[in-house]
């Protein structure tokens, strides 16, 4: 069975408040704001200070953060209240994936040997997105061991068009023949 994160509950929760609400952008906002926040590592210590009364610390993020959402902030305090605040990050980042799948929009990583230029990550796009019958959107990485072609997970779906497997494919092949 898959494993999900708790980052990826939260952001699941979140995701379903702000369609029922209709605040899917404002929800990315604030978390996105809340997450620049927890980068502050003294800041984040001192929320998630026992020592501290929770109204204090209230008061500080509200104060830190200015006007946001107002059920992402419960969300803040709810995680500082137990010590989760640091996994902000994750919730902003997999709130960000679910609402491009929510809008249609899959990403793509892809590898290939050598760097892709706007134009070819542009057509490859279209061409994935073809197969998978969505939008596609690449987040390109350089991998010379691909020798040529590319290799590109989509979700669970791995699509391998490289040299490499090819050379492997016919490596198979020539060894079957050989038998």
């Amino acid at each position: 069975m898959a494993r999900i994160t708790p980052g990826k509950r939260y952001a699941q929760a979140a995701l379903e408040l702000s369609v029922e609400r209709d605040e899917l952008e404002s929800w990315q906002v604030s978390l996105r704001k809340i997450a620049e926040l927890v980068e502050d590592e003294k800041l984040v210590a001192l929320l998630e200070s026992p020592r501290l009364p929770f109204l204090v610390k209230k008061d500080l993020l509200e104060e830190r953060l200015g006007k946001i959402n107002t059920l992402s902030l419960n969300l803040a305090c709810l995680l500082m209240s137990r010590g989760r605040l640091r996994l902000v990050n994750n919730i902003s980042q997999e709130y960000d994936r679910l609402l491009d799948a929510y809008h249609g929009i899959e990403h793509a990583e892809v590898a290939t040997a050598l760097p892709l230029d706007d134009e070819d990550k542009e057509r490859l796009s279209r061409q994935l997105g073809e197969i998978m019958g969505r939008k596609i959107v690449i987040d390109a990485q350089v991998d010379p061991s691909v020798v040529g072609g590319f290799i590109a997970k989509i979700g669970d779906t791995l699509i391998d068009g490289s040299i490499r497997n090819r050379l492997e494919a016919l490596r198979k092949s020539l060894v079957e023949t050989g038998r």
